[in-house]
């Protein structure tokens, strides 16, 4: 069967979708919309993008529009990215938080691009590994969010390739992920994927958290918007966090500080 090709048109109606919805600006990535779409539509049964996109928009269900995003949203991520990150966050973050949340023994933490889950559970290895026997008297759990429901899938069942796993420390792979019958697959135990909190969520909508963020990772998702839709981001971003608290974003991005009055304290770490 010959590939379904994208007019123009097309390609607009559907950037334009996204773009309204969801904040991500594929205006100029119209090859790689066709590349993703081509043979879902055709598998679909549809002739042209023009009756996929009239499907997605009358389909009550929302059904056809997630798997749209879940196809167009990009999800590369892996255990230990960008690795300094995490470092800072050992040394210089943790131990300032400890000793500001003393009392409450609380911290809220979100990780607002939890793609297939490797960040979120980086982040809550480090959290028990830094706490260690106090960690039970502490709340630590992760908030980790994403648009794709496909990638949360993904990360709410932990299971990874040995390759996938092979970066982190030995002791880590050691305490908290399984072997699975049949080999060549890991899943994280219990003990790990308890630490975590999976929801879908759309950057865009209002955040309906009841409180303050201490640390907040969005890295590697605003390469996706314009430079508007980033600044109102950010704007919403810096609301939610407590006085003092840090935002991670990726390495290769940067934010508008004129949207928000974040601190830049080390590249790519911003403090409220």
């Amino acid at each position: 069967m010959m590939g379904v090709n994208m007019t123009d048109a097309e390609f607009n109606r559907i950037q334009v979708f996204l773009k309204d919805r969801y904040g991500i600006d594929m205006s100029r990535k119209k090859e790689i919309a066709q590349g993703r779409l081509e043979n879902y539509i055709r598998t679909g049964g549809w002739h042209t993008y023009t009756e996929y996109m009239n499907a997605v928009e009358s389909d009550i269900t929302g059904r056809l529009e997630k798997q749209l995003v879940n196809m167009l949203s990009t999800n590369h991520t892996y255990f230990m990215r960008e690795f300094e990150h995490f470092d800072y966050l050992r040394q210089v973050v943790l131990p300032d938080l400890k000793k500001k949340e003393a009392k409450s023994r609380d911290l809220c933490i979100w990780c607002g691009a939890a793609s297939t889950g490797e960040e979120p559970y980086m982040l809550a290895m480090l959290l028990k590994d830094f706490f260690g026997l106090e960690h039970g008297s502490w709340d630590t759990k992760i908030l980790a969010t994403d648009i794709s429901t496909e990638a949360l899938r993904h990360a709410v069942a932990g299971t990874y390739t040995k390759d996938q796993i092979a970066a982190l420390p030995e002791q880590w792979k050691r305490r908290y992920f399984r072997e699975q019958p049949g080999g060549g697959k890991y899943e994280a135990t219990k003990e790990l994927k308890d630490e975590v909190l999976f929801r879908q969520f759309n950057l865009m909508e209002p955040f309906p958290f009841k409180r303050k963020m201490h640390v907040v990772f969005l890295r590697n998702v605003m390469i996706y918007f314009d430079r508007k839709t980033k600044r109102e981001l950010v704007r919403k971003v810096y609301n939610v966090m407590e006085p003092g608290g840090y935002l991670f974003i990726g390495r290769t991005e940067t934010i508008d500080r004129e949207s928000a009055p974040f601190r830049l304290v080390m590249p790519s770490v911003f403090r409220k």
